[in-house]
């Protein structure tokens, strides 16, 4: 297969992570004969540094003519001071509303071997923790209408969604549980919002096309309790934009790191954009801390969702089991008793581990 991939490092421990996640899919490349190009492009506090704008036009030419985007990190304090529409996050919400990026999906996975990490006691991940949500990404709060009084004594923000939309991202959350455990959680505040009385009523209707899925309704407060509190009760959680970036941010932590932790954006056919759930860290940039699997697992989410490619996703999260199975950390889920490695030396493991060593030589 010949795959045509736009590259945004971005900034902080972006271009490091995206590295590992690169020379990953290298091997890939090589084990499994297929032809991949790689055309870098810049966005976030980087691209405004250079164009003065965090998202610019030649960066969306090259991701619209690609099959899809691989992206490592934006943002850092440096680019604190700039308003809205010129700090480096606005190159994200700008990709996602260009590129018709409307659902998110960002897995929690809890390692066995890294459930020493996980900050809840032992008995409440007994089992295993596997949570997928499924999280709006380009309507509500996030893109409603907003402004600032002229006396600067109020502002507002503007949560609004349609049927069309609720529709299709409901859609998505119940094809995946038809591939998982069959049960879909809906989380809204349909007790206060009318938005979030459109939302699950749509919701619902939508359940009625998939008769095998269990569907249940919880408000977004008693979700966020019920994650610390019983995180093995989900299987597939469906949300609005505001309340997925909380809460999948929140399940994160339950496994470990969110360093380890991948994300796809999708929109309508098989383009992609997946990047990992962290931020760009710039405190520990340039210094070989930052853990690479997060990028690394989103690759193998692009082989999966956007390319068909199983085998090779698989191949891929093998590697990463196999890695911490023989206890190699970096920084972010050390303990004691592993062995601390670098982002490069964790980045050699994985591929080695792929498969031919001879491949894993910088």
């Amino acid at each position: 297969m010949e795959i045509n991939l736009a590259v945004i490092p971005g900034d902080g421990i972006g271009p490091e992570v995206t590295a590992e996640a690169l020379e990953t899919l290298r091997v890939i490349e090589l084990k499994f004969g297929h032809k991949l190009r790689f055309t870098e492009a810049d966005a976030g506090g980087i691209a405004y540094d250079k164009t003065g704008a965090p998202l610019p036009e030649e960066t969306l030419r090259i991701c619209r003519a690609a099959d899809s985007v691989l992206l490592g990190a934006v943002g850092g304090p440096k680019w604190d001071g700039l308003s809205g529409d010129k700090r480096p996050e606005a190159a994200l919400l700008g990709l996602r509303g260009e590129l018709s990026l409307y659902a998110n999906l960002r897995p929690a996975y809890l390692h066995e071997a890294l459930r020493g990490a996980c900050p809840l006691k032992p008995e409440l991940t007994e089992g295993g923790v596997d949570i997928m949500v499924v999280r709006e990404l380009t309507g509500g709060i996030y893109f409603g209408a907003r402004g600032v009084s002229e006396d600067k004594l109020s502002a507002w923000d503007t949560e609004k969604y349609s049927v069309a939309e609720v529709e299709r991202i409901a859609r998505v959350a119940f094809e995946i549980a038809m591939k998982r455990g069959r049960r879909v959680c809906n989380v809204d505040k349909a007790n206060v919002l009318e938005s979030s009385r459109l939302w699950r009523r749509v919701v619902a209707e939508v359940a009625g096309n998939f008769p095998e899925v269990e569907l249940s309704h919880m408000y977004v407060d008693n979700a966020a309790m019920q994650l610390v509190r019983n995180p093995r009760g989900f299987d597939v959680l469906v949300t609005t934009n505001m309340f997925g970036d909380i809460l999948s941010d929140e399940a994160a932590q339950i496994t470990g790191s969110i360093g380890m932790l991948p994300s796809a954006s999708l929109g309508e056919g098989s383009f992609g954009m997946y990047e990992p759930i962290h931020g760009s860290a710039p405190d520990i940039a340039g210094r070989d801390l930052a853990n690479p699997i997060a990028t690394v697992l989103s690759a193998a989410m692009m082989l999966r969702y956007s390319f068909g490619l199983l085998e090779e996703a698989e191949c891929i999260e093998r590697a990463v089991k196999r890695t911490l199975s023989e206890k190699y950390r970096t920084a972010d889920i050390y303990s004691e008793g592993t062995h601390k490695v670098g982002t490069r030396e964790m980045g050699r493991l994985l591929r080695e581990r792929l498969g031919d060593s001879n491949f894993t030589k910088r």
